[in-house]
């Protein structure tokens, strides 16, 4: 049994599953922290909250898109309590909106600003940079390599 520089436990020339895993979660991790040192004192956001108007941002066609709460907690990968908490807070900033649907009144949606859109426009080039040094910093680790060749297509 060796270890390699992530600690990835090899078992007869494989990484296990678990290992896998868990070196996915640093490469994430590591990409996050990569990105947030950016964006955080250049445009006053978290990825998370990039991540946020960016999938919103997507979502708008010029006629309204939005998401349901529900849809914007799986889209960003955050439980529906954290995700209601985030938009509160971009809601005060004046970066988001939420609103009540016209057909459905339990269902809650989430809409882009006229401001978020313009921080999005505005925080993207860095955002894009920043993930292009965090995968290459990370795919000079072998343990990563593969990852990284995958995410860069």
């Amino acid at each position: 049994m060796t270890t390699s520089p992530a600690s990835a436990t090899v078992v007869d020339g494989r990484t296990t599953l678990a290992q896998r895993w868990c070196s996915l979660q640093v490469a994430h991790d590591r990409i996050a922290a990569h990105v947030e040192k950016r964006l955080q004192p250049a445009h006053g956001i978290s990825v998370r909250e990039f991540s946020m108007l960016e999938v919103l941002g997507r979502q708008h066609d010029g006629d309204g898109g939005h998401l349901q709460m529900k849809e914007l907690a799986e889209a960003v990968a955050l439980s529906q309590s954290a995700t209601t908490r985030l938009v509160a807070r971009m809601e005060d900033r004046g970066l988001l909106t939420r609103y009540i649907c016209t057909t459905d009144r339990r269902g809650i949606y989430t809409d882009v600003t006229d401001a978020g859109r313009e921080l999005l426009e505005a925080a993207r080039p860095l955002n894009d940079a920043a993930l292009g040094e965090a995968l290459a910093e990370l795919g000079e680790d072998p343990l990563f390599a593969d990852l990284v060749g995958v995410l860069r297509g």
